[in-house]
This record gives C-alpha cells, structure tokens and sequence, in this order.
C-alpha cells in the first residue's frame, strides 16, 4: 500500500520540461503543520505536492533507509484526496488551518477505506469496516487528508504485563528515530515515531494510561492526552471506557491545539461526550506567550526519579518557566494518600476490557470473526506467531472478571476515580494553590529486547490524570545522550485550553525538541 508514493512522485518530475533539470523539491522534514499551511498559502507548496513528498519520505524512511515501521499502510486514495484539496484551495475555498495538512492515524481508530482497522493483531487483519470514526470524519471535513495507519503496541499494550512496546504482529516492530534499538514507548508509538520523523506533521494517538504521553515524549514530539469525554471513541477498537480517549500528537503545541480543535466535540453514540461542544473552544487562539505569568505551578519533585541528568533538565524547564512568569512551588510530597490506585485501576481496565472489547466486536459489519474477549485468547492460542514474544496474562485476567455491575469493579472504579482526582490531582492543585502539576514524562529511551519485553524504570506521571480523566500535555524539555525527555503539565477536568497555552508559552522559551538522528544505537 505504501509504495503507490513513488509513482505519485515520478508523474509530478515528468511534469518539468524535458531539457532543463526539474527544480528541486520543497523539503517537508522538521516542518509543522503551520508552516506548511503558510508555504500553501502562498503559492510555495501545494496541497497535491505535499501528500505526495510525505508518501515518498514513508517509502525512502519507514520502508526503506532506517526502515523505521512506523506506518502500517498509507491510504491508496490520499493522493487522489489532496489533488481534489489542492483544486479546492484554487478555487478560493480553504477549510481551515487544516485543509490539505497529511494526518496519519493509529491503527485501533476506523477510516473509510480498503485498509483494515486491526489494533496490531492478526485476529482483526480482515477487519475493513467502511466506516469513518467520527473523529476522522471531523478531519475530512476540515480538509485533512487521512494518510496512512500507523503501528501500535498490539491490542494498545493491553494483552500483557511483559510485552514489548511498539510490536505488533502485524506491523512488527516500531524503532526509535533518535537511536534505531531503542524503544518508541507506546501504544502509540508509530505516531510518536512518524511525527518525529516528519513522516506526517500531525498525527493521532489514542491513550488509555500514558499511551499518548510516553511515545510523544521518549520520540521527542509533543503530545496531549485531552480530557476523557472531549474527543469521540465510537468506531474507535476500546480497552477502557473510564480512560479512553484519542488525542494529538505534534511538532509544536500550536499544532496540537489546532488539532484538537478539529477532532474534540460530543457525539451522541458516546454518552461521556454529552459536554464536549459546550467545552470545546478555538484552542489556538487561547494560545499566549504569556500564558504562564501570574501561574503557580506545583512541581511533583518527588516523582521525577534518582538520575541527576534528568533532574537537571527538569530545573532548567522550571527556570524557564519561571522566567517566563511564572511562581514554582515544590510539591515534597505527592504519594501519601495514593495507596490502592494502581490495584483500583487494574480492576477497571480488566473489568471494562471485557465488556468494551465485546461490544466493539458485536459492532463490527463482518458476520464471522471474534466476538468476545474470549474469541481473542483462542485465536492467539491457535496462532503461535501471536504469543510467540510475551502472552496474553492480562487478556485472560479480564476475563475472569464479572460484568459492569459487579461489586469488584463498582468499588474500584468509585476509588480509582477519588484517589486521582478528588483526593489526587485536584487536593495537589488547592493545596499548593497551583494552577498545573508539573513533572517528568520518560526516562531515555530503553533498548528494545522482544525476548524479555520493556524495561523502562521511569519516572512517569502519567497515571493520575490518565484515572481522572484529566488533561495532559508533554512538551520536549531537552535529551539524555541524545535521547528526548518530555516535561508533563497536568491540569483539572476541561482545563485543555489552559493546560495547552501553559505548555505553549514553556515552548517558546525553551525550544528543546531534539531532531532524529537514525542512529543505529
């Protein structure tokens, strides 16, 4: 599916005179959605020309070169789709910030098109829906063009407790731009890797617990984590209906916030969306330089980890966040009180993977095929090359588990949801009389061992904000041997618009994001 670029490419060189030597291609590399709007708008680029230069950049990159497998699949219809966009754009009509901007999509989310939506498993290879999510409608609709489908840690790294982030059976497994044996983090690791690697300049992830955050940070991108209930799920393969949601994945902040701006809004198919058009806003214009004057922020100082490198990086963001306004206040203590939250979660994520994988698999068109949580631990123990790095512990942990109306799981979720939020996130905020928690998002990157999975040792402030459903944004802060380390900034329940113009105005203080190297370690 990727290499129909090539040929997209050669018929626009054949377009040059023949005597005279074609002018040299625009570059797309390190570029954000932003500038090359810009170079669209004027007359610099054009909208057909720039699909076709990212195909190109997929094929000599993710194919070929350091081979990094971070896209699945491109779309066979994105050419033809930004040709029509580039017609558009002539004709005086441009969507928005958007129009004719390549977007690549993880492959859990649904996309008109011959391309299956498969979670990284081979159970799912066959499933080709013909339905749009409604997040990807919403992208169509503002001139997007849906590019390709990028590689996940299988089933979203839910299926054990020793896998290795960024394999999947069908994509294989995702490298690191920065270091080619080290990990992409995950489950969104190949839209942490393509954005990194300017494959696409926007992407989206979906996160469940750090999913969206770690791939952006340890890839060196930016990445937010919205508030549960301000993007869609419908159509969308689920793990937690507590915990879900999609978000962006970007160069820069601004793009972030004109992404979300574009995906974020109710669906009357996903009840928690009920308040997202009434909460949603133009994420971009509340963007200000300034955003961090008069802020307090907490540090989470005893979450950031032993290593004195990190830590250094870490008081350099707050400096600069100081610098820019802002009054740090050091939180010593962020764990008492937090007892019971990681049993708590697992409990609902096992308890509502079973119900939500088998209402997503009752929806799908195709008659045959899994059904039930239970149809997909037989078809991995029918199939060897399923199991053949980690196994499905924590599939057949859930399910073990009774219903969504089982006294387990009731009580585990009403304690997950006070100890994050309540008495977590939002008793560090009063406090501190903090308006955003701050805190290290990754470690460096480990070496990737599919023989015995992940090993990553933190630090990571993910799981507080994942639980509440409450919004966070990494944005890069500097690198570790060459390796990124993300800065986390974590607001309450709706404060996107905040949260996003806080880590914008760090960005433009700081500018720390590291460009790829493809090292090979």
């Amino acid at each position: 599916m990727k290499k129909i670029c090539l040929a997209a490419a050669v018929s626009l060189l054949a377009l040059a005179p023949a005597a005279a030597m074609p002018p040299p291609l625009p570059p797309v590399a390190e570029k954000d959605a932003a500038t090359l709007q810009a170079e669209m708008t004027q007359g610099s680029m054009s909208d057909e020309l720039l699909t076709t230069l990212y195909l190109d950049r997929i094929t000599k990159i993710d194919d070929h070169g350091p081979k990094l497998d971070a896209v699945i699949a491109t779309f066979p219809d994105a050419a033809s789709e930004a040709k029509r966009l580039w017609e558009e754009r002539k004709s005086g009509k441009v969507r928005g910030p958007l129009h004719g901007i390549p977007v690549l999509i993880k492959d859990n989310i649904e996309a008109k098109s011959p391309l299956p939506t498969t979670a990284g498993s081979q159970a799912l290879k066959d499933n080709v829906t013909n339905r749009d999510a409604p997040i990807v409608a919403r992208l169509r609709k503002a001139g997007a063009v849906i590019l390709g489908k990028t590689n996940l840690s299988e089933w979203a790294n839910i299926r054990s407790g020793d896998s290795t982030s960024g394999w999947s059976a069908v994509g294989g497994l995702t490298k690191n731009p920065h270091a080619l044996n080290r990990n992409a983090c995950g489950s969104s690791s190949g839209s942490g890797a393509a954005v990194a690697a300017s494959l696409a300049p926007l992407a989206i992830g979906t996160e469940t617990d750090g999913s969206i955050t770690c791939p952006a940070a340890i890839n060196g991108i930016v990445g937010f984590k919205p508030t549960v209930g301000l993007v869609s799920r419908t159509f969308i393969v689920p793990i937690s209906h507590s915990q879900d949601t999609a978000g962006p994945m970007a160069l820069t902040v601004r793009d972030a916030a004109a992404l979300l701006g574009v995906i974020a809004g109710s669906d009357p198919a996903d009840p928690a969306t009920a308040e997202a058009d009434a909460r949603k806003t133009d994420y971009v214009a509340k963007l200000s330089s300034g955003a961090l004057k008069g802020k307090r922020i907490g540090v989470l100082r005893d979450r950031i980890g032993g290593r004195a490198d990190i830590a250094a990086l870490f008081d350099a963001a707050l400096k600069a966040m100081e610098g820019a306004g802002a009054t740090i206040v050091e939180i010593k203590d962020s764990k008492t009180g937090q007892d019971g939250l990681g049993a708590a979660e697992l409990e609902v994520l096992m308890t509502e993977l079973k119900a939500d994988i088998a209402t997503y698999l009752a929806s799908l068109p195709a008659k045959d095929g899994p059904k039930t949580l239970a149809d997909l631990v037989a078809f991995n123990k029918a199939h060897p090359e399923e199991l053949r790095w980690f196994d499905q512990s924590l599939f057949e942990l859930a399910e073990t588990k009774a219903g969504l109306d089982g006294k387990d799981y009731l009580e585990a979720k009403a304690k997950a949801a006070r100890l994050a939020g309540p008495e977590g996130i939002d008793r560090l905020l009063a406090e501190n009389k903090a308006d955003f928690l701050v805190g290290v998002t990754n470690g460096p990157a480990w070496t990737t061992d599919l023989v015995n999975g992940d090993h990553y040792t933190g630090p990571s402030v993910s799981q507080m904000p994942a639980v509440a459903g409450y919004p966070h944004l990494t944005v890069p802060m500097g690198a570790v041997e060459g390796l990124p380390i993300g800065l986390s900034i974590i607001g309450q329940k709706w404060s996107d618009a905040d949260v996003l113009a806080a880590g914008f105005a760090y960005e433009q203080v700081s500018r720390k994001r590291v460009t790829p190297t493809y090292r090979p370690q």
